[in-house]
């Protein structure tokens, strides 16, 4: 005997509607996935270690840094013009810089020809308690500020607490100096038996430690040298180093 109460239960339940699709979807999601989480934690993991090494880095490059500093007490390493010597210095005048020169007038853009030849020994002195590597540089060889040849120095390695001698050449073979600075080069070679160049240009070194290199350093060397045409000799040098402080 069917009970009417199990009709009305069996009728109420076939009339309620299902949820819909999403619903069901909802209802058995639990969370993010073992796989996703895991992901997450590895990246983590990884951007930590990351950092450690970089901050570990830093400090130990801070540390070497004050070793070097406090410890070995660097000083500037010294450059001295030590010799020079002349093969030659000629300076030919042009027909229009010799009636410039002696009359006051002539072409209005004058010439004269400059060949020299010399040789400069550079004194490079270490007092530091390390090494020091140079690597190879070219001076700029001037004349009132107009460039008339290189002068370059081949790098070299230089021992703690020692002296070297550097040895460059400079060739400039009848160089076309034009309007003032030929009115001027005559007249000073003419008149007052000097010519003044001027040697400038960078230098990189780099302390030895232990035999290891560390980053480089720049230095600006400038030294000035007088020169007598008729003496074919040097009458004035001076030479100095700015920059290189390590």
């Amino acid at each position: 005997m069917t009970n009417p109460n199990n009709h009305a239960n069996g009728d109420h339940n076939s009339n309620r509607p299902y949820p819909p699709p999403e619903a069901r979807r909802q209802r058995h999601y639990v969370g993010p996935s073992i796989s996703t989480s895991s992901s997450a934690a590895s990246f983590k993991g990884c951007c930590c270690c990351l950092f450690l090494l970089l901050t570990f880095l830093a400090l130990l490059a801070v540390a070497i840094a004050l070793v070097v500093v406090l410890v070995l007490k660097p000083k500037k390493p010294q450059f001295d013009l030590q010799q020079v010597v002349v093969q030659y210095l000629l300076v030919a005048p042009a027909a229009s810089a010799i009636g410039a020169t002696v009359g006051g007038g002539g072409a209005s853009s004058p010439a004269a020809y400059l060949s020299l030849n010399i040789t400069l020994l550079l004194m490079a002195d270490n007092p530091n308690k390390v090494g020091i590597r140079y690597e190879a540089a070219a001076l700029d060889v001037m004349y009132r500020g107009l460039p008339l040849g290189v002068a370059t120095v081949p790098g070299f390695e230089q021992p703690a607490r020692s002296r070297r001698l550097v040895q460059t050449r400079v060739v400039v073979d009848r160089f076309n100096v034009l309007q003032s600075d030929a009115l001027n080069l005559v007249r000073d070679a003419a008149l007052d038996d000097r010519v003044d160049l001027r040697l400038t240009g960078d230098v990189a070194a780099k302390i030895l430690l232990f035999g290891i290199p560390t980053p480089r350093v720049q230095a600006s060397v400038d030294c000035a040298v007088a020169i007598s045409p008729r003496k074919q000799s040097l009458t004035y040098k001076q030479c100095g180093v700015d920059g290189l402080n390590f």
